[in-house]
């Protein structure tokens, strides 16, 4: 145990019944291992030492029920005394405290309290009252755990308000980060169909492009092949042989051989021959025939032009 910075008595050496008392020990610090160590020891006087704080596992000496802290130099109890819930007797008397923690709301099995002669914030003086004897002393822990209580309470309203506030910002973003989602979901949907009908138009222009070069190409073809078939000179028509031209080959043979006779006997000395006389006649009555005989002088003309 220390004692000033030295060693004194074992805690058991002082422990008589369940009655612990370390007053006037010149106590910097709280011995809460060898504390913890006698759960015998539910009453415990700390009062007349030099603490100035307690320790956060001296809330572990849950099985207190009568604590005296009074005359030290106490400036806070530690945020989770409520954990001493054990704790009916409370002495809290001459010491340096402006406020209680919101935990003390739940000593729940408080009797008996005592802030006299310490500087406690005015709303808490008012409701802790004057500890002048015991009757003053139970009202005291009623109301001050009432008021307690209350912090409790309205702190607890204030951390679900936040608490609310916090989760309704929380959809909020939310649904400001689902709307921005979306909004660039029509964005890249928008420019997509913008980049389709662009490379539409691309490809429609291509397209128009390559058919007027082929238009134009053949163009160009069918106007350099154009000259070159214009020049030649027109082709008659071409007739199938017929039975016509068969009779007209005999029709001119029969006629050679007449020209043929005809010259031997105009030309030589056969004319006077009286077969000559004979032909020459026939040839004169001929060529008058065939003056009067135009289809066949049109035939004739038809087949020296061939």
């Amino acid at each position: 145990m220390s004692r000033g910075g030295g060693k004194g008595l074992s805690l058991k050496d002082k422990l008589d019944g369940n009655e612990l008392d370390l007053s006037l020990c010149d106590l910097n610090e709280v011995p809460v291992r060898e504390l913890a160590a006698l759960p015998k020891a539910t009453v415990l006087d700390l009062s007349c030492n030099n603490l100035i704080s307690l320790p956060s596992d001296f809330c572990s000496l849950m099985h207190l029920v009568k604590l005296d802290l009074s005359k030290n130099r106490l400036q806070q109890l530690p945020l989770d005394f409520g954990r001493l819930v054990n704790l009916q007797h409370l002495d809290l008397l001459n010491n340096r405290l402006v406020t209680l923690p919101v935990s003390f709301a739940q000593l729940k099995n408080l009797k008996w309290l005592d802030l006299k002669d310490n500087p406690l914030d005015p709303v808490l003086a008012k409701v802790a009252g004057d500890c002048l004897d015991e009757k003053q002393c139970k009202q005291a822990a009623v109301k001050v755990l009432q008021h307690m209580k209350a912090i409790q309470s309205e702190q607890d309203r204030q951390r679900q308000r936040k608490l609310q506030a916090e989760r309704e910002m929380e959809k909020k973003r939310e649904a400001e980060q689902r709307a921005k989602e979306a909004q660039e979901r029509e964005l890249r949907k928008r420019e997509k169909a913008e980049e389709k009908e662009r490379r539409r138009r691309e490809y429609d222009a291509q397209k128009a492009a390559k058919q007027e070069m082929e238009k134009k190409t053949k163009k160009e073809t069918v106007q350099t092949r154009k000259p070159a078939s214009s020049s030649r000179p027109p082709q008659p028509p071409r007739h199938k042989p017929s039975w016509s031209r068969s009779v007209l080959r005999v029709l001119l043979f029969v006629l050679f051989c007449i020209l043929c006779a005809l010259a031997a006997c105009k030309l030589t000395e056969l004319q006077h021959q009286p077969l000559c006389v004979s032909v020459n006649t026939l040839y004169e009555d001929v060529v008058a025939a065939l003056q009067n005989h135009k289809t066949l002088q049109n035939m004739l003309q038809h087949n020296s032009q061939q």
